[in-house]
């Protein structure tokens, strides 16, 4: 075999090693740090109108504790609705997620039972329903304020429906 010849046969481990790490690389990510979706319909009706946004629903507690975690940015109409299945008082944290965040803490008939407003990303303080909920949406920081969001506004959304 002639130098010639070996070098495009050495190179073809290399090459096969970076596609299989391209391949793999989503599955040795955190879940959800490199795709997120399929989404799903909700709106908010407040007093400034009917605001529509497509978010990802967390039914499990696999996905309630990923969250929003290791993600970088989110589409400004984007959010992530978290079902905890029965009406709670529940608590929320911003570890490991780097996106400042509005939470809006839903009561069971779909009412809003309160608004935790920029909360800070990377923090481990929790973040009180303040009242037994039965699901949480976060939306980026600021999303309430500019769209005069406020206790008592109603989600609408499947979850909330026949409550």
């Amino acid at each position: 075999m002639s130098l010639r010849s070996a070098r495009p046969v050495a190179a073809l481990p290399r090459r096969l090693l970076a596609v299989l790490v391209l391949l793999l690389l989503p599955a040795l990510a955190p879940s959800g740090a490199l795709a997120d979706g399929p989404f799903e319909p909700l709106t908010i009706a407040s007093r400034t109108g009917q605001h529509s946004f497509q978010v990802e629903v967390m039914r499990d507690d696999a996905g309630r504790a990923q969250g929003l975690m290791f993600r970088r940015a989110m589409a400004p109409d984007r959010g992530m609705l978290f079902d905890f299945e029965r009406t709670a008082p529940v608590s929320m944290w911003m570890k490991n997620t780097y996106l400042p965040l509005d939470m809006l803490f839903i009561r069971a008939d779909g009412t809003v039972a309160r608004i935790a407003a920029d909360t800070e990303p990377l923090s481990t303080r929790t973040i009180s329903s303040g009242e037994p909920v039965l699901a949480v949406l976060e939306l980026n920081a600021g999303t309430a304020a500019r769209l005069g969001l406020r206790a008592g506004d109603r989600v609408e959304h499947p979850l909330f429906r026949g409550r």
